[in-house]
């Protein structure tokens, strides 16, 4: 696979994500009566729901922000794999299996932007100077 084709991938992966993102995290700081409704019933506490919607919100200037703070780039791919996987494990729990085709597919689009961002920026290991 060529970089341009990874970097293709990567940024419209990361477009698709941070609109995923962006839109949840502004319905939850809006309180849309939508989002607000299935993260209730799901059991959340409201003080979550603004908690979540400003993680969101901040996690999608950090993914959209190009070539640069990469290690928290991590934390928020990290962030966002924790948020998938809850609202994956929640909604099984409550609302049973079909409700969780969204969070299927929003952990198959951010693996694969995740897979291509290791590819963009390959982890450096640099060894510990104990003297």
């Amino acid at each position: 696979m060529t970089t341009k084709t990874v970097k293709t991938i990567y940024w419209i992966g990361t477009a698709m994500t941070s609109l995923w993102f962006a839109a949840s995290g502004f319905g939850e700081l809006t309180k849309n009566q939508f989002v607000w409704d299935i993260t209730l019933k799901l059991g959340y506490p409201p003080h979550f729901i603004y908690i979540l919607g400003v993680a969101k919100l901040s996690g999608v200037a950090v993914l959209l922000t190009p070539n640069r703070l990469l290690r928290l780039k991590e934390w928020v791919f990290a962030g966002i794999f924790f948020d998938i996987i809850f609202a994956f494990l929640s909604k099984i729990a409550v609302l049973g299996f079909p409700a969780t085709i969204d969070a299927i597919v929003a952990f198959i689009m951010v693996t694969v932007t995740y897979m291509m961002f290791r590819k963009l920026y390959p982890a450096t290991h640099t060894a510990l100077s104990l003297a």
